[in-house]
């Protein structure tokens, strides 16, 4: 894994959604710490929003999102773990055209260095909806850090190889 500098850099067009019935934009410390990790990175925050753990509200704002041509990638915070109001998973899964399985799978795999067995309370999930990938986010800081740097940091890093989630972009519509 290396990340290949006679690649010029893009710059990736990323939305936070916070899921929460609690949070507003100022408490919203997860919110925060993706969009500084995202723009200290270099990328754009396309947009940023939080709505309430309520799968039409979440499926509302993905689908704006995903037929917005100035968003290439949505990362949600919050609504990942196993209580009633999380349903953040099952939203996502309501607009995706393919899930991404592996991106929950290493994530709790990094987790599990972090924080243990409480990992497998985490249903971080991914997917790809009409060409925008979406990311699932449990909603710690802690939790988004891990994410970031250990996997979305390089993913969406055109220069990394031997392969990243940019250079597919735009084969994402193919049929």
């Amino acid at each position: 894994m290396a990340i290949d500098t006679t690649i010029a850099f893009r710059a990736v067009r990323i939305a936070v959604l916070t899921v929460s019935d609690t949070r507003t934009l100022a408490e919203d410390r997860s919110g925060d710490r993706l969009v500084e990790r995202l723009t200290g990175a270099g990328h754009e925050l396309a947009a940023r929003a939080i709505v309430r753990d309520d799968p039409e509200a979440i499926v509302a704002a993905l689908n704006g999102w995903i037929d917005d041509p100035q968003v290439d990638c949505i990362l949600t915070t919050g609504g990942t773990g196993v209580t009633g109001r999380d349903v953040t998973p099952e939203a996502l899964a309501r607009v995706w055209d393919k899930e991404i399985p592996g991106f929950g799978e290493l994530f709790r795999w990094l987790s599990y260095q972090t924080i243990g067995t409480s990992t497998i309370q985490s249903r971080a999930t991914a997917g790809v909806a009409r060409g925008t990938y979406i990311f699932a986010l449990p909603g710690s800081t802690g939790a988004v850090t891990d994410a970031w740097d250990g996997i979305l940091a390089t993913q969406l890093d055109i220069r990394h190889k031997p392969c990243n989630f940019v250079e597919l972009m735009p084969r994402l519509l193919e049929r």
